[in-house]
């Protein structure tokens, strides 16, 4: 039971191509969008989509696959630990994040 603390499991489609940031300590880091979409019924029988939009983070080799060989549209089921931080923006202004950090990932069926 220890490792289904604070674990996230998505299926979804990338929004854009992978990008990979150097930073100054020699790490690479490798953010993209991930989009899950989830279809249902309304009152009146007209089927509504509800797309949510998820930020996720690599490091490592898993962030080196995910540039390598992920584009923007590929279907991805991803696990990971949900991360919450915060920062000051240029005008001072306190500004909210919530990540996904990529532990594990499976791409999904061929090219779209």
């Amino acid at each position: 039971m220890r490792n289904l603390r604070n674990s996230v499991q998505l299926i979804g489609r990338l929004g854009q191509d992978p990008e990979v940031k150097n930073l100054t300590s020699g790490k690479k880091l490798t953010t993209f969008s991930l989009a899950t979409t989830d279809a249902y019924k309304n009152a009146d029988g007209d089927k509504i989509e509800d797309t949510q939009w998820h930020n996720i983070i690599a490091w490592g080799k898993v962030g080196e696959i995910a540039a390598e060989y992920l584009k923007k549209g590929a279907e991805v089921c991803i696990e990971g630990k949900l991360v919450h931080r915060s920062y000051e923006n240029s005008a001072g202004e306190k500004r909210f994040v919530t990540e996904i950090n990529l532990n594990e990932l499976l791409m999904m069926g061929g090219k779209r």
